[in-house]
């Protein structure tokens, strides 16, 4: 979702040079599966398209290749933070610190949840996404 919804906010800003955004996860067990449906509904709704979006596995040259290697939640921060090569030079931190005012700094995973749990979710990851774009536009001058 959350690849999804940045590219939708990074394209809406015009952010120029364009931004590669990729999604990843730690484990291997969803590789090649689309984002779940829950989940496409949730971001169709908000006007976010996730329907060519596949899932892989975060890998050393993530580390190298992005500025940013975001986590959802520090269990996944911490796996990254172990996978990371010595090489790194991605900024790796957790995806709510683009959103300081959103009271939590996890972003609840609502897979084992209803619809609700998506849209709270999405809710989240809005509010980071809007707040890395401002944070990016910063950096650019």
């Amino acid at each position: 979702m959350a690849e999804g919804v940045f590219r939708h906010v990074a394209e809406q800003r015009c952010l120029i040079p364009p931004v590669e955004v990729d999604s990843a996860g730690t484990g291997s067990w969803h590789i090649g599966d689309p984002p779940d449906s829950r989940a496409q509904r949730a971001a169709a709704g908000r006007g976010v398209d996730l329907s060519t979006q596949r899932a892989r596995q975060v890998n050393a040259g993530d580390f190298t290749g992005f500025d940013f290697v975001l986590a959802m939640d520090r269990a996944n921060i911490s796996a990254l933070r172990r996978i990371a090569p010595d090489s790194s030079t991605a900024d790796i931190r957790l995806f709510l610190d683009f959103a300081p005012d959103a009271g939590t700094d996890e972003v609840p995973d609502p897979y084992f949840g209803g619809a609700d749990g998506f849209a709270h979710a999405l809710d989240l990851i809005d509010a980071a996404a809007r707040g890395l774009a401002d944070h990016i536009e910063t950096l650019r001058g």
